[in-house]
């Protein structure tokens, strides 16, 4: 399995390209439409043919670049049931798999809390587990619920009664990071986490929640109706 993390400055994204060595078929897990000409150029590079643009759930802090990397790569387009979005090929229910050529297996999760129809994906390596958190689980914290019909007492059910009963060396990679961390496992998130360790109350957490007081997402006036269609 090849796998790269990607960032994205203006919004702190995370963008995870994963392929099956053999098939050379490979995935993006939230690609980000101001970097489409560098994500085209790594596939280009490594002579990988993309399968799947997948998007966690619909983004408020950036615009998805699915439709455009479909259009030009004749990818397809993936992404949470729960949306209803009449713009993606593949609509995930809870559980549900996808094969990447034949050594890579992604599943499905439904995880509401961030947003109410918000999505992440295991793969399994070797030993080990990979999470791609979204919003969810980001490393140290985790994503805010105060629009786009999201739930901090979800999150909380989300962070604690799934992610956190995953394997403790799971090692987590989340949807955006702005303090350069670029990975963690839960078993140190269950320990350190300032926001939800494992030890919190529901009320607790919903009371850290409503006191963070966090700014609009600059583009989210622009963002959430675009990535309603794809990211056209």
């Amino acid at each position: 399995m090849l796998f790269k993390q990607l960032f994205e400055n203006e919004s702190s994204t995370y963008t995870y390209l994963i392929s099956c060595q053999e098939k050379q078929e490979a995935i993006l897990i939230d690609p980000v439409l101001e970097t489409l000409e560098r994500d085209l150029s790594i596939i280009k590079k490594l002579n990988l043919k993309l399968k799947y643009a997948i998007d966690t759930h619909v983004h408020a802090d950036h615009v998805t670049s699915a439709s455009a990397l479909r259009e030009i790569l004749g990818c397809k387009v993936a992404g949470p049931a729960k949306d209803y979005l009449k713009c993606r090929d593949v609509n995930f229910k809870d559980n549900d798999e996808l094969a990447i050529g034949n050594t890579v297996k992604l599943k499905a999760i439904y995880t509401p809390g961030h947003t109410n129809t918000h999505f992440s994906y295991t793969i399994n390596h070797r030993d080990v587990k990979f999470l791609f958190s979204g919003d969810a689980l980001l490393i140290n914290a985790c994503g805010r619920t105060d629009f786009q019909s999201g739930s901090s007492k979800k999150l909380y059910n989300t962070i604690k009664n799934i992610f956190y009963k995953m394997p403790e060396n799971t090692i987590v990679f989340p949807g955006h990071d702005y303090n350069k961390n670029n990975f963690s496992t839960i078993l140190e998130q269950k320990k350190a986490n300032t926001l939800i360790d494992d030890s919190i109350s529901v009320e607790k957490f919903i009371d850290n929640m409503k006191k963070l007081k966090l700014d609009k997402p600059k583009k989210i006036d622009v963002a959430v109706p675009k990535n309603m269609d794809c990211g056209n």
